[in-house]
């Protein structure tokens, strides 16, 4: 089984420290992840982590392949200039780069950081009122969410100090009429937190499909309960999840370690 993430499968793993092939593993894992839950865009989104060292490198997909096809070796390193430092020749996303570099250099604990656009997440970034307080997976992400607002593809290296500032400490972000944003410690980290983001919009859009009156929220007092009780159970959550993400990926998408 291939869950183990110190598998050495590839001739790259052999040139590398063993925590960066760790890191690799890792993160094609979420591509893989992201891909079997359908949140794709085809070449279009990005998933990136923290190259650990004191470089300040991060690894990201080569621009142009499907999320299906990333491996462990196939991903690109490069530093937060985007300057490539290792002889991968693939191209890496701009505006991947600009998202991705912007959070990897403020942020210490943003070791994985995904970014997707799926239609529900597209969606709620653009309700005026944001995310609501109307389902269990809403009150677990709402204290970690914020908000950034929309200024075009993100080709701009300027916006980086924006994003920055919006996110704040918070691990959640909805770009508005755009998408989502998890980051994380580790990589179920960010991608339970992804997952939860994602399931509460879909199940907003669900709820407002006939029209916003009648759609009750949480009482407040629960909303609370909630934050009280992730805080409590969320690690648990994060160490059972992982093991079990990967079994699927053994399962359903076999290869992503090499």
């Amino acid at each position: 089984m291939n869950a183990n993430p110190d598998t050495r499968a590839s001739p790259l793993s052999s040139k590398i420290s063993t925590e960066e092939w760790q890191a690799r593993v890792a993160l094609a894992a979420l591509y893989r992840l992201v891909a079997l839950h359908g949140w794709d865009d085809m070449i279009f989104t990005h998933i990136s982590a923290r190259v650990p060292g004191p470089e300040h490198h991060f690894l990201i997909n080569p621009y142009g392949w499907f999320f299906d096809e990333i491996t462990a070796s196939c991903l690109v390193k490069v530093d937060l200039q985007g300057k490539k430092v290792d002889d991968n020749p693939q191209p890496i996303n701009p505006a991947g780069f600009t998202i991705h570099s912007a959070i990897h250099a403020a942020r210490a604990d943003a070791q994985f950081v995904v970014h997707v656009h799926t239609d529900a997440g597209a969606a709620v970034s653009a309700q005026e009122a944001g995310l609501l307080p109307i389902s269990q997976h809403a009150l677990i992400v709402l204290p970690a969410l914020a908000y950034h607002d929309y200024e075009g593809i993100a080709l701009n290296l300027d916006e980086r100090q924006r994003i920055v500032a919006d996110l704040g400490d918070k691990s959640l972000l909805l770009l508005r009429n755009h998408g989502t944003l998890a980051l994380g410690p580790t990589a179920c980290d960010a991608f339970l937190g992804l997952f939860m983001l994602e399931r509460a919009c879909q199940q907003q859009v669900m709820a407002l499909s006939a029209g916003a009156q009648g759609v009750r929220h949480a009482p407040a007092a629960a909303r609370d309960e909630v934050t009280t009780q992730m805080a409590m159970m969320g690690p648990m959550a994060s160490k059972l999840a992982w093991p079990g993400l990967l079994r699927k990926l053994d399962r359903e998408s076999p290869g992503y370690d090499a």
